[in-house]
């Protein structure tokens, strides 16, 4: 019942959010949420069942949201979560934040929804926000006053990433976003 009223409650934020809103986005945040998959029966552990996961909100710097552009598009699944895996791309987006895709180590991957596997070959997407210089006009002011202390890893790194686990509701696939902090293990 409770997983009912969430999948409700997050649903009818996106439906209500003044950004644009869909019904895949609906469905990819439905299919992150669900604990058993209908061809095997096997239950898949919820995000609060990972404890292995699972960060201390003191881990994760909530002020990093001031300046994280267009937060609307975000919904939030976890405040503070840690995973871990291999970098396997980097890249500049134009609104200034470093784009990661991260290979989850096993065990992680209930993480990752249906878009994440057809978009992204399975990893999730993690965001360093106000990393690198922008010329977007919205994305400049949301970074302005701040700069980036977070170490920017090396592709075939080897990390934890903590922060915030959304749904991309712009883009369907979940992510770490922002992030809070990068550990090398």
């Amino acid at each position: 019942m409770i997983r009912t009223a969430s999948i409700a409650l997050l649903s009818s934020v996106l439906a209500c959010s003044s950004e644009k809103s869909n019904t895949a986005d609906q469905a990819s945040l439905a299919e992150v949420s669900q604990s058993s998959t209908p061809e095997s029966g096997a239950s898949q552990p919820t995000v609060s069942q990972l404890a292995v996961s699972k960060s201390p909100a003191g881990d994760c710097d909530a002020s990093l949201w001031d300046h994280v552009y267009s937060p609307k598009r975000l919904v939030a699944l976890a405040p503070c979560l840690s995973v871990t895996g291999i970098i396997e791309e980097s890249s500049v987006d134009d609104d200034g934040d470093q784009h990661f895709l991260l290979k989850l180590d096993p065990g992680q991957d209930s993480l990752v929804n249906k878009r994440n596997a057809k978009k992204k070959g399975g990893d999730i997407v993690l965001e360093i926000v106000c990393a690198n210089p922008t010329k977007m006009k919205k994305p400049k002011k949301a970074c302005s006053g701040y700069t980036n202390r977070i170490p920017i890893p090396a592709v075939g790194a080897h990390v934890r990433a903590t922060g915030t686990y959304v749904l991309d509701s712009h883009n369907g696939w979940v992510e770490i976003h922002p992030i809070s902090r990068f550990q090398s293990i």
